[in-house]
């Protein structure tokens, strides 16, 4: 499993906040709770091993090329999953008072047998069956479906009308002697939800499916990489490999930088989960792990300053380095909460210090474009910036990544477009006027 944390997850959006959606509803189309409830265990856990990555992104792309629908009704779901649930309480407490009725039992047994027989005709599919990545799993359902257990329910007559011995004999097979098997089923069925709706987002929003490389090689190489919830973005390609793996970007405020750090880390996050990311092409050796430090927080639970918190942070990222592992490390303007010169300085210790490791990359965003002329002394670190275009005195920003460092520092030139001196001048005179025709007496 790929190792990353919370602040990772924080930062790159996954599940969103109250006041807007995250990443993993981009690619929930699930009809299932337990769908739903697996892909958020996805987004938790990206893996970590080329080939689990790669069988993954297969079965996804498969689904996609084939524009296959999720052969269930929702409603079925709704049944089995609260008739089992019930079973699950009612194993646990025989006195439970929360009994099923007669029709929820026999909506239940029926919603079963259904989900059954729907799944036996979907593996039985020429289409599905060759799908070579999904081989494994379509002959583990077949197995499964094979059970003398299973024989007599596929017997049964779509949509039949079922005699009240055979409900009761279903409903004990169901939810208490075979209950493990029927939960197992459901369980392929919930990845196979997963797969298609991932699927239905990749083809709807044109998304490419990346090629995971052996771990260890240090190579990253994007084409057109853009951030997925942007309705109008602009791509950018990046490459890193182990001859250029620290990338030290520097632009201007709006330019675009923290945009084009998500979109990136996104990308490579999502890629480690074999999904489909939002680009024109991708290939990635695989990391063990992923950090990214966008929106650090002051932790006041211990007092500490947001300075301290960064160097806790980088801390934790130099303690991981020293296992010998490969990580993806990610810092947006490293060492803000302190003066100009402890950032420089410590700015160029750091990333020289990130620049030792090449099995791993690391992105550094600074306005200190000076601490990026001393660290043009290591080979390996590439420069990139976000232009800023002067319109007359309007800063206009192309969002493209352009080779070396900047100097736009465009700051002053947006506080006076914005008119707050001249606000500030005008607030004062007021009161200066006001003041003074209060200390005139009548007479």
């Amino acid at each position: 499993m790929l190792r990353t944390d919370e602040q990772t997850i924080e930062d790159l959006g996954i599940f969103g906040k109250k006041s807007g959606s995250g990443i993993y509803d981009i690619y929930n189309r699930s009809h299932t709770r337990g769908g739903e409830a697996l892909l958020e265990e996805m987004f938790r856990s990206p893996l970590s091993d080329k080939d689990a990555i790669n069988r993954r992104s297969s079965i996804i792309e498969d689904f996609a090329r084939l524009g296959m629908s999720f052969p269930y009704n929702a409603s079925l779901f709704d049944m089995a999953e609260k008739y089992l649930i019930s079973g699950e309480k009612n194993s646990k407490s025989k006195n439970d008072p929360t009994l099923l009725g007669e029709k929820e039992i026999q909506n239940g047994v029926g919603a079963v047998i259904e989900l059954i027989r729907l799944t036996k005709k979907f593996v039985e599919q020429h289409d599905v069956k060759n799908i070579a990545a999904y081989a494994a799993e379509c002959e583990a359902i077949t197995r499964l479906l094979a059970d003398p257990v299973f024989e007599p329910v596929l017997k049964e007559q779509p949509k039949g009308k079922l005699s009240y011995g055979a409900v009761t004999a279903y409903d004990a097979l169901f939810r208490v002697s075979d209950r493990a098997k029927v939960e197992k089923l459901l369980g392929h069925i919930y990845y196979l939800d997963v797969y298609m709706s991932v699927a239905g987002t990749a083809t709807e929003r044109n998304f490419i499916f990346p090629k995971a490389l052996d771990k260890g090689l240090c190579e990253l190489k994007l084409e057109s990489v853009y951030h997925p919830a942007l309705k109008n973005p602009v791509g950018n390609d990046i490459t890193m490999n182990a001859a250029q793996n620290v990338i030290f970007l520097t632009g201007a405020n709006m330019a675009g930088k923290s945009t084009f750090l998500r979109s990136l880390s996104t990308a490579l996050y999502l890629a480690h989960m074999g999904f489909p990311v939002a680009a024109k092409g991708m290939t990635f050796s695989v990391m063990d792990g992923i950090y990214t430090t966008v929106n650090l927080p002051d932790n006041l639970g211990i007092g500490a300053s947001h300075f301290y918190a960064e160097v806790l942070r980088v801390k934790k990222m130099a303690t991981e380095l020293s296992t010998g592992q490969s990580f993806f490390i990610l810092f947006d303007e490293l060492f803000r909460g302190t003066n100009v010169k402890d950032a420089h300085e410590a700015t160029v210790a750091v990333t020289n210090g990130f620049a030792t490791k090449q099995n791993s990359m690391f992105i550094i965003s600074s306005h200190i474009v000076e601490a990026g002329e001393e660290l043009k002394k290591k080979s390996n670190i590439d420069f990139l910036y976000l232009p800023t275009r002067m319109n007359n005195h309007v800063p206009e920003y192309t969002y493209t990544l352009e080779k070396g460092i900047t100097d736009d520092r465009h700051g002053m030139v947006i506080i006076r477009n914005e008119d707050i001196l001249n606000i500030l001048e005008k607030g004062k005179k007021k009161r200066a006027q006001e003041s003074a025709s209060r200390q005139v007496k009548p007479v």
